[in-house]
């Protein structure tokens, strides 16, 4: 795994060592950007005048994955989730209706647009700030369709930092977000690194492109995960004192006076009796109709979300997170479709 999170970086140091001209090695790397953009900008556009075409439809949630893990503090196996849970979709097992009586059927609830390129862009060397800008990019292609709205697939919980970003962009103002987590993930630089999973709060938070930040589910946290909620205004829920909470979390109504919600689910929020599949095992977490009752009586126009940090490789019962997931998928889409 960590051969495969650092295959890019090695690439690019061998064509450095060849003496590569450095304008050549950039030309290249803006042709892959541009074509993975383009990709993503005409599937958009396909879905988007689809469901004009159809009518009667005000939003509507389209999948876009970003299978990135390198950013990873443990194992990188999230950069393989987004296929998995695709698949967990539409496997079967199931019918296709969501709790609230959506068909996923109906391309007015649910399309799809693909996956950002992540390791064909790091293969050719484009680093983090480059690739953060690529991820906001591609949710903003897909928010220039109307009415398409993102629902991200990740990778792991970096990935949450570029998404808001453009979306609070895009919609011209911050957001209110509901961050489902085992973990605050808002660390300065967790490892030396600012766009490390554990750090994308703090840098939406410092970026001003959310007003409120409720995390809950939270079991896992330090006095530097403390300090800087308090710095930045958190709302921090956590775990030991959920019973007392629970009222209020399962009442909750966000966005008022800002530009809507977003939610941010990631799976380790659940006790892992539930989701087995992830890469930091945080025993005492939510169960499965905690995060459901939660996330269903949100009170609030949902704009986009993300469910992340799902590990396949750690899945220790076959399949059983990847359907967790995708559950997970199929109510946020409800929730966000109209």
């Amino acid at each position: 795994m960590k051969n495969i999170g650092k295959m890019g970086i090695h690439y690019l140091q061998r064509l450095n060592a060849a003496n590569v001209p450095k304008d050549l090695i950039e030309k290249g790397q803006n042709r892959v950007i541009e074509a993975s953009l383009t990709l993503i900008r005409e599937r958009a556009m396909l879905k988007g005048e689809l469901l004009r075409a159809l009518g009667g439809v005000k939003a509507s949630s389209s999948l876009l994955g970003v299978p990135l893990g390198h950013n990873s503090s443990f194992l990188q196996g999230p950069a393989f989730a987004p296929p998995r849970i695709r698949e967990a979709i539409w496997c079967g097992s199931t019918n296709s209706t969501t709790e609230e009586g959506k068909d996923l059927n109906d391309p007015r609830v649910l399309t799809d647009v693909g996956d950002v390129p992540i390791q064909e862009l790091r293969d050719c060397g484009v680093d983090d700030d480059r690739l953060m800008g690529i991820i906001s990019e591609s949710v903003k292609l897909v928010m220039e369709q109307d009415p398409l709205r993102p629902l991200v697939l990740g990778g792991d919980h970096s990935i949450s930092f570029p998404v808001v970003r453009a979306v609070s962009e895009k919609l011209g103002g911050p957001v209110d977000i509901l961050h489902l987590d085992a973990h605050p993930d808002i660390y300065d630089a967790f490892e030396g690194n600012k766009y490390s999973h554990a750090s994308s709060f703090a840098r939406i938070m410092e970026g001003g492109y959310a007003r409120r930040l409720l995390q809950v589910g939270i079991r896992s946290i330090n006095k530097e995960g403390r300090d800087q909620g308090k710095r930045f205004g958190v709302e921090q829920y956590e775990m030991q004192t959920f019973s007392k909470d629970r009222h209020l979390l399962e009442n909750l109504k966000l966005g008022e006076g800002v530009k809507g919600v977003y939610i941010s689910v990631d799976l380790d929020c659940l006790d892992p009796a539930f989701a087995p599949g992830v890469s930091h095992i945080e025993p005492g977490g939510l169960s499965f109709r905690d995060v459901l009752n939660i996330l269903q009586n949100v009170k609030g126009e949902v704009v986009a979300g993300d469910v992340v940090e799902f590990n396949p490789q750690r899945d220790t019962v076959d399949g059983m997170t990847a359907m967790v997931a995708a559950k997970l998928v199929r109510e946020l889409t409800a929730k966000i479709s109209k």
